[in-house]
């Protein structure tokens, strides 16, 4: 439904020239009803001047006839190119001022790990502005050395899905370019949910690349050659040959008997 321009100014305005019922002008603003009785009491809206949506082509005075001798009747918003639009949100998204100080943890995060997202981009998905974003950039950020990166999704200033789409639509334009992703790239355009299940893949570490057949176990060869030594003999084990002292105590035996 769409509602006038300078919806409460709208409504100080039918609360102070009109009969109107709380509920009446709460439907037309798009406002709570208690909200407009706060309007009544003086308790909201305090010092804003009432907008007359009657001189400015929001209202016709029949319309507001209507609606004050039945209190059941909706009034009717006539058309105004001015309010297309109204509703929708502009400029960044709001940030609560309990989260506002992780922002540049979040910022940081995307700028180190997402080269490719843009300002604007970066701008919707954490609520923040653009010169932030490029002192973070830059590295000129004034508490730039205790800030540490922390995805924005973990902090709660947005969703996956969110940063899903964004890192889709900024591979999908460095694609039109003509510009080639590599590898680490590709890989963060893949969710959360399918990289978690996807089991991880043992690199060889450039520095020993080439070394791939070396074992510190020796060659095949050595080995080879160990099996075919001879085998051990029982009897080699066991029967020991006699020492002197078993000679000569057998000797003693023989005298003394």
């Amino acid at each position: 439904m769409a509602y006038p321009i300078m919806a409460k100014a709208t409504a100080v305005w039918l609360v102070d020239n009109t009969t109107l019922s709380f509920k009446q002008i709460a439907d037309f603003c798009g406002l709570h009803e208690l909200e407009v009785q706060g309007i009544a009491d003086g308790e909201v809206a305090a010092g804003i001047k009432g907008f007359d949506p009657i001189a400015n082509n929001q209202l016709d005075p029949e319309e507001i006839e209507r609606g004050e001798k039945d209190r059941a009747y909706k009034l009717k918003l006539k058309h105004n190119p001015a309010a297309a639009g109204e509703e929708k949100r502009r400029g960044p998204r709001y940030t609560p001022l309990s989260k506002r100080q992780d922002r540049p943890a979040a910022i940081l995060w995307l700028v180190k790990f997402h080269p490719e997202l843009t300002d604007s981009q970066i701008s919707k998905l954490v609520g923040t502005t653009k010169p932030t974003i490029q002192s973070i950039r830059e590295r000129t950020h004034w508490n730039i050395q205790n800030i540490q990166p922390i995805d924005p999704v973990a902090l709660g200033l947005c969703k996956q899905t969110e940063l899903d789409e964004a890192v889709r639509k900024a591979a999908a334009k460095k694609a039109k370019d003509g510009e080639l992703m590599s590898d680490e790239e590709r890989r963060r355009l893949v969710s959360t949910e399918q990289s978690l299940e996807m089991e991880a893949e043992p690199k060889m570490p450039s520095s020993i690349s080439g070394l791939e057949t070396f074992t510190l176990g020796g060659s095949d060869e050595s080995d080879s050659s160990d099996k075919e030594e001879t085998p051990v003999d029982a009897d080699s084990l066991f029967n020991l040959p006699d020492s002197d002292t078993d000679a000569e105590d057998d000797e003693d035996d023989t005298a003394g008997r």
